[in-house]
């Protein structure tokens, strides 16, 4: 009878922990922000993830006459670029290269190798915004 009670018991505490251990180690919700896109370097980060967002990392890019961010990928997660200032190209491996010059919007698919290229006069500067692809199209609300 007292093993019957332990192992009750033990089940019973074991159910409870891992019941609650989702709202213990739930990272704190992500907070509204405003922020200066001042950057003394190329590529500076200004969104790094959680717990900062809910996944979306961006960036601020500079890139001079002749420079590219080098080829990669960002996995599994989409990425749009805003273009602020310049010309470029966006180079998507096995396809032509898309021409573009500020104010603009790249978009650039989830496994997608690609390069951007700075192949105008001036500086080129851009925001990069990653976030994880999801596999259902989300509702916007519009007011």
């Amino acid at each position: 009878m007292k093993r019957i009670k332990t192992t009750f018991l033990a089940v019973l505490l074991t159910s409870f922990t891992l019941a609650l251990a989702p709202l213990f180690s739930q990272a704190p919700k992500p907070s509204p922000l405003s922020m200066k896109l001042q950057c003394a370097g190329e590529d500076c980060p200004l969104l790094r993830g959680v717990p900062q967002t809910a996944g979306m990392r961006s960036g601020f890019v500079r890139l001079k006459t002749g420079e590219t961010v080098g080829w990669h990928t960002t996995g599994k997660n989409e990425e749009s670029l805003v273009i602020l200032h310049g010309s470029g190209e966006a180079r998507i491996e096995g396809q032509p290269a898309q021409s573009f010059t500020a104010p603009a919007l790249v978009y650039i698919p989830p496994v997608t190798r690609h390069n951007v290229a700075n192949i105008g006069s001036e500086l080129l500067e851009y925001v990069y915004v990653v976030a994880p692809a999801g596999s259902q199209p989300s509702e916007t609300v519009l007011h």
